[in-house]
């Protein structure tokens, strides 16, 4: 078995037309690994990557959802290697 890594799918409502500046903000956070914007229920949705959920989750909760103009969002978090 390899080592596992915590990530997350982290997908988001945000402010309209501000997909683009929320893009932006969300590629500067460390341990994101991709970023997209989406058509559908929700506007964009990014991969974020940690050394241990407790660093995971202060992405998330401390920094992706602080970002000016998110309203909402939904996490999936799974083990990956």
């Amino acid at each position: 078995m390899g080592s596992y890594v915590p990530r997350a799918f982290v997908l988001f409502n945000v402010e309209s037309d501000s997909e683009d500046e929320v893009l932006e903000e969300l590629k500067k956070i460390e341990g994101m690994q991709e970023a997209y914007v989406s058509y559908g229920a929700y506007d964009l949705i990014a991969i974020v990557k940690a050394d241990t959920i407790e660093k995971l989750v202060d992405a998330i909760t401390d920094k992706m959802r602080k970002i000016n103009k998110v309203r909402k969002t939904l996490t999936l978090v799974f083990m990956g290697e």
